[in-house]
């Protein structure tokens, strides 16, 4: 529901036709009765996830953290239930080679302090050897715990990019959900405000009315150079490495050795 400005020179290329408040609101109103539609659904998806199955297994599977090896049990923390993201890992790489997907999932999982309050502790598992992981911990300056699955069998260790939930039962521990893709982007809190903003994620494959700014490939954001423009050449790094201290240009990915 739009008007036609009084003024067609007025109407700007690639920019939302301008109506007054009540016919913004009209069209507005129309619109959320989509998105509670869309919440409700979702609330169904959840209300059938809780009634998945689990798969058992032994919580003894040893991980290795800042104290060395430590069974899968501890990472509850002594609560009943586990989230934790699985962070890809080259071998051998320096910081800004590491994977900046699991950049921007783990970045936006820094704080778990409502989880913790539902009585749900969280995690970072990773493939990687402890010694490269310890130090690309501290130079992002993450607080929450991670741990190297790099010698666990699945569902401790195995594919990483999932994010994946697990319960307790005293000294039992089970599987009971996990996803990946575009299944991990709950966390990602920027991509929800962007899906609001009239220009989106500035990704090629949304859908945009004829005019709009050209979108990019997926994910385009996801490093930068020094100059904060979005860039995946050999002085990019995922983007959150800039507010790092010491973070400089760099001249290679530095990628060695395999994707785990």
């Amino acid at each position: 529901m739009t008007t036609t400005p009084s003024d067609p020179t007025a109407a700007l290329p690639g920019r939302p036709p301008v109506v007054d408040l009540a016919a913004w609101q009209a069209a507005r109103d129309e619109l959320l009765l989509r998105e509670k539609a869309h919440t409700r659904a979702g609330d169904a998806l959840a209300a059938a996830r809780r009634r998945l199955p689990m798969v058992e297994f032994d919580g003894t599977a040893e991980v290795v953290g800042p104290d060395g090896p430590v069974p899968f049990l501890d990472l509850f923390q002594g609560r009943d239930e586990l989230v934790v993201y699985k962070h890809m890992w080259y071998d051998g790489a320096p910081h800004q080679g590491q994977c900046e997907g699991c950049t921007t999932t783990a970045w936006h999982l820094r704080d778990a302090v409502y989880l913790n309050a539902r009585g749900v502790s969280f995690a970072v598992l990773t493939t990687g050897r402890w010694e490269e992981v310890a130090s690309y911990v501290e130079f992002m300056g993450y607080t929450q715990p991670w741990y190297s699955v790099r010698d666990a069998d699945a569902p401790v260790g195995g594919e990483m990019g999932h994010l994946t939930s697990f319960l307790r039962d005293g000294d039992r521990v089970f599987l009971t959900y996990s996803t990946t893709g575009r299944g991990n982007e709950p966390v990602n809190g920027s991509l929800a405000l962007l899906d609001m903003t009239p220009y989106g994620r500035g990704e090629a494959w949304e859908d945009k009315p004829e005019g709009w700014p050209e979108g990019h490939s997926a994910c385009w954001t996801w490093r930068s150079d020094a100059a904060g423009n979005a860039a995946w050449g050999p002085t990019s790094r995922p983007v959150p490495q800039w507010t790092r201290p010491g973070a400089t240009p760099v001249r290679t990915l530095g990628r060695q050795g395999h994707h785990h």
